[in-house]
């Protein structure tokens, strides 16, 4: 199956950003990996580029804290370091729990002061029900809206377009 090499593109919507770049020189996308997308989120988000380009979807949209508050708690979850990981919990409170705080996720009162009361003395479990509540709103909203969107319909089109000239 014939794939396209992407460094960095030109298209403003399928611009990967700086950290992104720096991880994936060169991506081998193919239009098949890029179709399976649709099969689920899950599918979408273990891939590297899907992942960057749904990020960069919704930052488009000013509606990439539940994406960012859900790699922050994959990353969270793998940290060992007690002194870490409460520092760590303490830090993604402040950012996405707290109401008003800056990235603001949308969760149930009850699931946000049983949070506050975790972070008090954080174990790795302490964000798994403010996750699943965002993997759900994403899941539900987000998703089906990057399936439909320009940026998703124009890079398979493009995809398209290059596995025929093969």
């Amino acid at each position: 199956m014939p794939s396209l090499i992407l460094e960095p593109l030109n298209t403003q919507h399928f611009i990967m950003d700086r950290d992104d770049r720096k991880r994936n020189k060169n991506i081998r996308l193919s239009l098949e990996d890029t179709q399976q997308w649709s099969q689920s989120l899950e599918r979408l988000l273990e891939s590297k580029y899907g992942l960057a380009t749904f990020r960069n979807f919704l930052k488009s949209e000013y509606s990439d804290e539940n994406i960012e508050f859900w790699l922050t708690c994959e990353d969270y979850k793998k940290i060992r370091s007690s002194f870490r990981m409460s520092s760590r919990a303490k830090k993604i409170y402040e950012q996405f729990i707290k109401a008003e705080s800056p990235k603001e996720i949308n969760i149930d009162y009850h699931t946000r002061e049983q949070i506050k009361r975790n972070v008090k003395t954080p174990t790795v479990h302490c964000f798994d029900d403010a996750q699943k509540i965002v993997y759900g709103l994403m899941e539900r909203d987000s998703y089906p809206r990057f399936l439909r969107s320009d940026v998703y319909r124009t890079l398979l089109e493009n995809l398209a377009a290059d596995a025929t000239k093969g």
